[in-house]
This record gives C-alpha cells, structure tokens and sequence, in this order.
C-alpha cells in the first residue's frame, strides 16, 4: 500500500473554527473537517503544524511592519482552548521562529506528501498534489508554475501580509512582464524592475527584503539560513486509516 502523508497548515483550520457559538461546536466541526481532508487526500498519515508566536519575518521587515496591516485585538476566547485541542488530541507541533506555512513546506515531499492549506502562499509555491480544505478541492501545481507565482509574489507582493513588493503593480501587471520568461530568467528580470523603481542601493536592498517575507522556506538549510536554528526531524507522522476513494 502507497504511504500518503497529509500536511496540514493548523493555523487556518483555528481561524474557521473560533467563529462558532460554543466550543463544543467548533472542536466537532473540526474533527469533521479533519477527517474530510483524511478522506479527500487518501492519507494514510499525517502530521499538523502551527505558527509558534512571532517568526523571523518580523524582524525582516523593515519597509512595512509584517502583517502590520491586519486588525489588532483579542481573540475570541475559545481560540487558545483550539489550538491546544490540535496539539493534545491530534499532536500538531510547532517550531519556535517558523510559521505553519513554512513547516508543511519543509516538510513537503511530492512524492508521497500532499499539503493541505486554504493559503494560496503555501499552495502555489509548492510543486505537488495539494488539498484546498476552505474550498474542498485539489490543487496540482508543476514546478514552472511554483517558480513563477513566487517571482508574481516578489513583484506584487502580498497586501493580507503588508508587504509592499513594486508599488502599483498588481496581478495583471506582473503576470504580462512574466509570462514569456522562462522561470531561470525571472531572479533577474524582478531584481531589474527594483532597480529600476528604487535605484540600485534601495531596488537591492528591498528585493532582498521581498524575498525573505515571501519565500516559504523548504529545507533545513533554508531554516538555518534565516533563524540560524539547525533544525532536527522531530515531527511524527500519526497514522490514518485507508480511505478508498479516490481524490484525483
């Protein structure tokens, strides 16, 4: 039997569920969702992940303060009762510095893993088979395409995250200067149009800031490269039983 590793980004799952009424509600509704993505993906393991506090792209930011543009205040109370509920009942593990996204991107093997995350971040900057559990669909994302929504992202950047990128240059735009670059000519042409905007000290400057807020890291080198955390494999895969159906 083929080993299927469902990834799942943690974090989106709280956000829909500490809408609910009670608690009760929300911890039922996300065991059902849980187990739709076991479904849906054919999983026969998993393992979940959660932002632990502050990552390093805070400290990055220097432009514009990293999703400083998001809605301050407190949470709803049943959202820390949540989040311990994935990490008791269902072991979801977080690492002090990443973010979820960044996490199933590491851990991500397209061969036998399929990541499952409403973020388009993590989604398209992936190549693989992946699970969109906020639209319950799959998404198939080839190397080309991974590539090239990360340097769309570097030129657009990312408003939810307030991060600038180029100013006034949105999807459209950055979608027409890509589309006839193949995906090794792309670094240069993006750093260019920095260049271009800023002149040379502050277009390089601001590219490289882009990058480290819009990258998903995927290696242990990359986790060591921006955190200076060597990383260890300490992540369990918790098994799930077969599914039959198929998914794709």
């Amino acid at each position: 039997m083929k080993e299927t590793i469902a990834l799942i980004d943690g974090d989106s799952l709280i956000y829909y569920e500490m809408g609910k009424p009670t608690l009760e509600e929300a911890l039922e509704s996300l065991d059902g969702r849980l187990h739709q993505m076991f479904e849906m993906t054919h999983a026969t393991h998993y393992a979940g992940f959660l932002t632990s506090g502050r990552c390093f792209r805070y400290a990055a930011a220097k432009t514009k303060p990293y999703k400083g543009n998001r809605k301050k205040g407190d949470k709803p109370i049943i959202f820390p009762a949540i989040k311990e509920y994935l990490k008791q009942k269902w072991n979801f593990v977080s690492i002090p510095e990443l973010e979820a996204d960044d996490l199933v991107s590491i851990y991500h093997d397209p061969l036998k893993t399929v990541i499952c995350s409403p973020d388009k971040d993590v989604l398209y900057q992936n190549k693989g088979v992946h699970y969109n559990y906020g639209k319950a669909e799959p998404i198939i994302v080839d190397e080309n395409e991974a590539l090239g929504f990360l340097w769309k992202q570097m030129l657009m950047g990312d408003s939810t995250d307030g991060i600038q990128g180029i100013p006034k240059v949105g999807p459209k735009t950055a979608e027409t200067w890509l589309k006839d670059l193949l995906p090794n000519e792309m670094p240069e042409f993006v750093l260019n149009k920095y260049i271009e905007k800023f002149d040379i000290h502050e277009g390089i400057h601001r590219f490289a800031e882009t990058f480290k807020l819009v990258y998903m890291l995927k290696s242990k080198e990359d986790v060591f490269r921006e955190t200076g955390i060597e990383l260890e494999n300490l992540i369990t895969y918790d098994v799930q039983p077969t599914i039959e159906e198929e998914w794709v």
